[in-house]
């Protein structure tokens, strides 16, 4: 599954690996270029939320539901062949995102069946999967040097090669969630769960930062890095794609010592990142590396949000909950995608990814929420244990003291 989500999401940024051939072609503006990326988002969330309503993801085989978002999401992008501009290319992008919200959850909750221990690396690895592939169409556009054309066919010929990998070669694992009928009901009583709770609140602040980053570096490295084109998609590849690697760390840090450490060692990390990188003037090599170090973290945290909802939520409705919570933060995820080409022209780039980081350092707070020792059990169990404590002190003293009159 993990190879088959690799190649199924390289369409969802394929048009910000061509953007600059995009931008000269169809005459963009900063705000026509952002919502390029805005409608692959809001029909993510679109096509998300009729799941959540149908319980779609818990109703279909994960595996074939993959493989019909992902012929439909490859027909889409094919679509953009044909636009000569906004009015074809919206609707087109708008569809490639509802057509992919039945790729992502469904893999989510496809690797999940395959594990009752150690499912924070498995996670991770779909997400690494996640991560990879969409940086595949820099990689796609830096090393071939492909009209745009070009590139949106090789990416909707990988996504459709993704998900017919996922229907004939996947298998479902031995620990299957049970399906469901309708209830709209599981959606309110999944978020009444305190740690899905949290949980949620730390992937808003992990959305607010992330796709926004993945969205904007190739103009970045552009306008910073590099004047040649190729180079900033191959700069872009390497960054966005250390990510995979940092996935699967942050999916061992979370199986050795909790989900909420590792999301927030993650989140600290490319928060203080996204806070400086944008500001360093120095060599290539220094920013790129700072830039690779961003990419590590931005992304090593996010399978862990999944994980706790997979461990937490009602076993019948995992693929609901886990697509409800997707779609909040693909919400969340517009504003920023769309503010940062605006404060870059009005402020510069650092301005402009230092917007980023507050979201991912108020998710660490929510995870540090989410530690055992916030829990209201464990509180509540230190509060008996003092309580006791100091029962058991004031009875010492007060025998002391009835010993010593007597012995008087």
């Amino acid at each position: 599954m993990g190879a088959a989500l690799v190649l199924a999401m390289s369409t969802w940024f394929s048009t910000a690996a061509v953007l600059g051939q995009l931008r000269d072609s169809w005459s963009l503006s900063t705000t026509d270029a952002a919502w390029l990326t805005i409608a692959v988002q809001l029909g993510f969330v679109f096509g998300a939320v009729m799941s959540a309503i149908t319980n779609l993801a818990d109703r279909i085989n994960p595996r074939r539901l993959f493989l019909y978002g992902s012929i439909a999401a490859a027909g889409a992008n094919t679509a953009l062949v044909a636009a000569d501009g906004l009015t074809m290319a919206l609707p087109a992008r708008f569809a490639t995102g509802v057509a992919l919200a039945a790729v992502y959850p469904p893999a989510m909750k496809a690797i999940a069946s395959w594990f009752r221990e150690g499912r924070g690396v498995a996670l991770g690895v779909m997400i690494g999967g996640l991560t990879a592939g969409s940086a595949l169409p820099h990689l796609v556009n830096g090393v071939g040097g492909l009209d745009w054309h070009a590139v949106i066919l090789v990416t909707s010929a990988l996504t459709l090669a993704g998900g017919i990998i996922a229907d004939r070669l996947a298998t479902d694992g031995p620990f299957a969630f049970p399906s469901a009928p309708f209830d709209p009901r599981q959606v309110q009583k999944a978020f009444a769960n305190r740690k899905i709770r949290l949980a949620t609140l730390g992937y808003f602040g992990h959305m607010w930062e992330l796709y926004a980053m993945w969205a904007w570096f190739a103009a970045f490295a552009l306008d910073e890095l590099t004047t040649d084109p190729q180079t900033a998609s191959l700069i872009t590849f390497a960054v966005i794609g250390v990510g995979a690697l940092g996935s699967v760390v942050g999916g061992r840090i979370s199986d050795a010592h909790g989900r909420h450490v590792a999301a927030g060692l993650a989140m600290v990390a490319s928060g203080g990142t996204a806070a400086i990188i944008g500001f360093v003037d120095g060599p290539t090599v220094l920013v790129v590396g700072l830039a690779m170090f961003w990419g590590f973290w931005v992304v090593a945290d996010s399978a862990q949000f999944s994980t706790i909802v997979s461990e937490e939520a009602d076993q019948r409705y995992v693929g609901t909950a886990l697509t409800v919570q997707l779609a909040a933060g693909f919400i969340l995820s517009v504003f920023t995608i769309f503010l940062v080409p605006m404060v870059r022209d009005a402020a510069g780039w650092g301005w402009a990814f230092l917007l980023l980081a507050p979201g991912p350092l108020l998710g660490a707070i929510a995870m540090r929420r989410l530690s055992p020792r916030y829990s209201s059990d464990d509180l509540s169990a230190q509060s008996r244990t003092t309580s006791t404590s100091r029962q058991n002190a004031t009875r010492s003293v007060t025998n002391r003291r009835a010993s010593g009159q007597g012995r008087s």
